[in-house]
């Protein structure tokens, strides 16, 4: 069983649907045909994530017969994955769905229909060039992480033939422009806080500097400013794809699927023929395109308004998720342990982080009407946290904790503050506060070291706490006046907020003996 057999038709489709394959129910010569034509939709960034979400719900909606082409990738940064993952497969793959049980759903994704070398020293290029001064061109997209948005002085002053993503990208806009200032909507589909604005900041970078240096008329910045020409529409993405996973590479194995090799690529982007992915996924888009767009809402994506966006993004980041992640990695390291699903086993710990969200930061969640809070919450404790596929460890979600805390929490007590509701009703997250000053210590519940994980400030928060010991009877706690009133690390000065007293306490609490963070979490979990 081989990918490059679906396009050939040598291949026995009982035999791969009888092994629980999921097969294309579209014609994939004809929306190839049509795509090359007129294509719609180009997307930058050829990982993982790309293929086990964007383009598996266009596939989605090709699947349902109301839409007729299909994706265009284009690799800005490393070229290997173009030669070794797409063109040696005619652009299929293989998503494999890690389920919460252990089990795994297989759905081939074939609605990629080139993939493309974004660069000048390839003939790709050219192809860039005619598919970006086409009129039926919708929308370009981005997964290339946040750093890919990144301008470089060096790179600017390049003149039009920059390296970096965004000038590549700007040049290429400086072609439809001079195709006839062609409408265009630039959308970043990357898992950072109003990705559009990165997006523009970028392009803009470039376009003033080639202004300013006479390389492009002034025009041009005109047209990119033209919101009736150009728009750059935030989105709210969220769906985990680890790298391939071995245990993945043997059950397909197992099946008779050919294509299960790992790839490893010079500039160490890890991928394969098949990409691995948890099942819960979540796209929200602003509804803000001028040449049409691809119907993505067929396939799962929800189309919305900015301001609807911002609240996902909001929910997600001080309620939902990011807070609960917070929360168990600190006391996780503490307690040994090192994979966020094990964590989910831990009756403490699960039990902690349920009542943070539902308990204490649902009574003041942003609602943002298109998903449900409360759901929400369900699926991030009851499928993804426990999915044992998810290879993520608390020491990778402790990392600069102290840059996190203001939104993860922060904004929650502001909120009780403002509104005048009852501070006594938070116990847990007061609980994760004295947990961290507990954490900056790297010592293990039992009494064991443990590296705290890199932060910016973390050499100067753990210098206040130095000298706290674990054990240490009628100790002065003082100095964590100098912790807990720092507005920069909690979000705001938490004894002016009414919490610093009772959050020393539970400090206390916790530093009393080896084994105190452990009853200490289970008394206030139980008594919440």
């Amino acid at each position: 069983m081989k990918l490059t057999d679906i396009l050939s038709g040598n291949f026995d489709a009982t035999e791969w649907e009888a092994k629980g394959y999921q097969l294309p129910k579209f014609d994939r010569a004809t929306v190839a045909k049509k795509t090359f034509k007129e294509p719609t939709w180009v997307h930058f960034g050829g990982g993982n994530i790309f293929r086990a979400f964007p383009a598996a719900i266009l596939n989605d909606a090709l699947n349902t017969g109301k839409y007729d082409r299909g994706v265009i990738v284009a690799e800005t940064f490393d070229f290997e994955v173009i030669d070794k993952a797409y063109t040696p497969y005619d652009n299929l793959s293989l998503l494999v769905s890690l389920q919460s049980s252990g089990t795994i759903e297989k759905k081939v994704i074939a609605s990629v229909t080139e993939a493309l070398k974004a660069d000048y020293q390839f003939a790709d290029w050219q192809r860039l060039v005619d598919i970006f001064c086409n009129p039926s061109l919708q929308m370009i997209s981005f997964t290339i992480t946040e750093k890919g948005y990144s301008v470089s002085p060096a790179d600017l002053q390049r003149g039009l033939q920059p390296v970096l993503a965004m000038g590549k990208v700007t040049v290429l806009l400086y072609e439809r422009f001079k195709a006839g200032a062609l409408p265009l909507t630039v959308q970043s589909m990357d898992n950072c806080s109003h990705n559009g604005d990165k997006v523009k900041a970028g392009v803009f970078a470039y376009a003033e500097r080639w202004v300013a240096d006479g390389l492009v008329p002034a025009s041009f910045l005109d047209y990119l400013k033209d919101e009736k020409k150009i728009t750059f529409p935030w989105s709210m993405i969220d769906k985990i794809t680890p790298r391939p996973h071995q245990k993945v590479q043997e059950m397909l194995a197992a099946d008779g699927f050919e294509d299960n090799n790992y790839i490893e690529t010079e500039k160490h982007t890890f991928t394969a023929p098949f990409v691995n992915a948890e099942e819960v996924q979540y796209l929200v888009i602003e509804d803000n395109y001028t040449n049409g767009r691809p119907p993505l809402d067929l396939g799962g994506a929800l189309y919305t308004t900015r301001e609807t966006v911002d609240k996902v993004e909001t929910m997600k980041v001080t309620t939902c998720l990011n807070p609960l992640h917070t929360a168990m990695s600190i006391y996780g390291c503490m307690l040994g342990y090192t994979l966020i699903s094990a964590e989910m086993a831990d009756d403490d710990l699960r039990a902690f982080i349920q009542k943070i969200g539902y308990m204490e930061a649902m009574p003041v969640v942003t609602d943002p009407g298109v998903l449900n809070p409360y759901e929400f919450i369900g699926d991030v404790i009851n499928r993804r946290l426990p999915n044992p596929f998810m290879p993520d460890a608390p020491q990778r979600i402790a990392m600069d904790t102290s840059q996190k805390l203001p939104i993860r929490f922060g904004e929650t007590i502001k909120k009780y503050v403002s509104r005048g509701l009852d501070m006594d009703n938070l116990i847990l997250i007061p609980l994760t506060m004295a947990g961290y000053a507990r954490y900056l210590k790297g010592i293990k519940d039992d009494g064991t070291p443990f590296e705290p994980s890199p932060d910016p400030l973390l050499e100067e928060l753990q210098a206040i706490v130095a000298p706290l010991e674990v054990g240490k009877k009628d100790q002065d706690y003082s100095c964590l006046k100098a912790l807990y009133s720092r507005a920069d690390v909690f979000g705001l000065n938490l004894y002016e907020a009414g919490l610093g007293e009772q959050i020393e306490g539970m400090v206390k609490e916790l530093y009393s003996s080896y084994g105190a963070v452990r009853l200490t979490l289970h008394k206030y979990v139980t008594a919440r």
